[in-house]
């Protein structure tokens, strides 16, 4: 317990000090009359000076028991020297004294210490009523020993006051710091909710909006080559970039204000019949070969599964299309009970170097298999080309979850 705490506590206990110093005043002015003209009266002053130094210190004991132990020893023995130096009349009230040492160690003592006090306290003071010749009769002694007890329980109270005041001082200080350490914790927390949600906003709009505007160039630049030779095929594809633009703006309106892991309006069915619409879409607007290889059936998977890896297969046929200088591509899907294995080849030139870089729909498919527990590889094709493998677990889904 340090100082400062110490000071608070024995401020509290400021009643009993007050009663300690007034018992000391009164004793000593009784006593004064009777010393009068005695040649000991130097010396018991001076003892009368000792218990009041005594007094003093008794504040800065508390948390040190041995020293309570010996302030009493020395604080008993000034009394019982004072009461073998006054007068008979005067010896009856250098008593009081013990009842004050009694509170004292019922204060600052443990409960069974301090009844071994107060014992010795009531023996004290029988002995020195027989050495003073003062006889104690019986309705007396009561007296004085409901007097020990009465004391006693006074500063027993005290403690256990004491002692609920500091529990409490000690859990408003925990709960302070429990409140700071959560204030903290949250701060984190919506620190890192608003960086993951524009990191997932980010993959988002990069695997809805790239592929779509992907897939527009491409029909864009056909449609410019054929104008001044086949103005028909030329509109026909222009219709079809709109049509690929119009669904980019739905997306992007959809990603805007809902915030949320919305599904590709293509995901509305099931994850074949999506990828299957996916790749057909993309190969007629390209004209590059799509070798499909779907199976007949695909556990029941999340729809944060069903969306990772749809995105997977649209961010890789949009890098075949802008990077790898393919004549065709392979999509292919394989599901079993414990995992589900997108992979997209081609035997275009493979992975050039700005993949060390990193592209920013790479990242996201990373980020995207990270947080689903599932494994994202990129490496050469058997065809020539690059390959990308996406392979998740299957997880247990509820049938109406998925």
């Amino acid at each position: 317990m340090t100082t400062a705490t110490r000071q608070r506590s024995n401020y509290s206990f400021w009643l009993l000090n007050a009663a300690a110093y007034l018992t000391w005043l009164g004793i000593l002015v009784a006593t004064l009359p009777e010393l009068s003209g005695a040649p000991n009266q130097a010396f018991v002053l001076a003892l009368f000076g000792l218990f009041f130094v005594g007094l003093s210190v008794f504040a800065f004991l508390e948390e040190r028991p041995y020293l309570v132990h010996l302030y009493l020893l020395f604080q008993m023995i000034i009394a019982m020297i004072i009461s073998t130096q006054v007068p008979v009349r005067a010896a009856a009230g250098i008593s009081t004294f013990l009842f004050v040492l009694s509170a004292q160690s019922m204060l600052f003592l443990p409960l069974v210490p301090g009844l071994v006090w107060i014992l010795i306290f009531i023996v004290v003071t029988w002995l020195a009523g027989s050495l003073t010749a003062a006889v104690i009769h019986a309705n007396e002694f009561v007296a004085i020993l409901g007097g020990y007890l009465f004391f006693g329980t006074f500063g027993a109270g005290l403690r256990q006051a004491n002692e609920a005041r500091q529990r409490s001082q000690q859990l408003l200080a925990e709960l302070q710091e429990a409140h700071e350490q959560l204030k903290a914790y949250t701060s984190q927390a919506q620190q890192l909710a608003v960086a993951e949600e524009r990191n997932r906003l980010a993959r988002e709009m990069h695997d809805a909006l790239g592929h779509r505007l992907t897939v527009a160039v491409v029909q864009l630049e056909g449609a410019q080559r054929l104008i001044p030779t086949n103005p028909e095929r030329s509109a026909s594809m222009i219709e079809a970039m709109r049509a690929q633009l119009k669904q980019a703006l739905t997306e992007l309106r959809q990603t805007v204000s809902t915030l949320r892991s919305a599904e590709n309006s293509a995901m509305n069915g099931s994850l074949v019949t999506a990828v299957t619409h996916l790749a057909h879409t993309f190969q007629e607007a390209t004209g590059l070969p799509i070798h499909l290889q779907l199976p007949d059936d695909v556990p029941l998977l999340p729809e944060a599964h069903r969306l990772a890896l749809y995105r997977a297969a649209q961010e890789s046929l949009t890098n075949v299309q802008r990077h790898a200088n393919a004549r065709q591509a392979w999509l292919e899907l394989v599901a079993d009970d414990a995992s589900v294995t997108l992979t997209v080849a081609d035997d275009g030139q493979g992975f050039g170097s700005e993949v060390a870089d990193g592209r920013f729909g790479l990242i996201g498919l990373g980020e995207r298999a990270n947080q689903l527990g599932g494994v994202l590889t990129l490496g050469a094709a058997e065809q020539g080309g690059a390959k990308l493998s996406l392979q998740l677990p299957v997880p247990y889904v509820e049938a109406a979850d998925a």
